[in-house]
């Protein structure tokens, strides 16, 4: 008798929660297929799930659907995964005509002010091996941070600038033969 009011408890226990994660379930967005970084967003890559969600997940509803087609992926997407606002973007860095280029810089070619995407540099050709200015003017080439790694154990630092796509093979020789230094221009604009 005892054994028999325990399993009704607990029958009634089980139903109780399953109702009630019911009741917290919400369509979102899935991705159905591998989707690159940088690659549009189509219908096809996207599918609606239904799922008790934690209220601090922050996922896209499912109604939101047709306003993300077009837009681009800012990570790489793998199919299965909920889709999270800050996986999409409207803007895919390099941009059109524009190229990224890497640039490794000691302490002494880069400003000591801790560089942050987005910010407005100029990188500048620096003189030959004797370190004499010259009379022209250097090479100057305008660019726009887009990643900067931490400082590594031979104490350069990796920093990541979108320039011209024209300009960017010529920068990065420059830069594999470590005579550039990186200017940071002002953040007021």
């Amino acid at each position: 008798m005892v054994v028999s009011a325990l399993l009704v408890i607990l029958g009634a226990l089980a139903s109780a929660w399953a109702y009630s994660s019911l009741g917290n379930a919400r369509d979102v967005l899935a991705v159905r297929t591998d989707v690159s970084r940088g690659r549009t967003i189509t219908a096809e890559n996207l599918q609606v799930v239904r799922i008790g969600l934690d209220p601090a997940l922050q996922v896209v509803p499912a109604a939101d659907a047709g306003s993300l087609v077009g837009r681009q992926a800012a990570v790489d997407l793998r199919a299965g995964q909920l889709l999270v606002p800050s996986a999409l973007t409207s803007e895919v860095v390099p941009g059109r005509g524009k190229s990224a280029v890497g640039l490794s810089l000691t302490p002494a070619q880069m400003p000591s002010e801790p560089l942050l995407a987005g910010d407005e540099v100029r990188i500048v050709s620096t003189p030959g091996s004797q370190g004499d200015v010259g009379t022209s003017r250097p090479v100057v080439y305008r660019g726009q941070v887009i990643g900067v790694s931490e400082r590594a154990v031979d104490g350069t630092t990796a920093v990541t600038v979108q320039v011209d796509a024209d300009v960017a093979p010529e920068l990065a020789a420059r830069s594999a033969s470590g005579k550039v230094a990186l200017v940071l221009d002002s953040r007021v604009r």
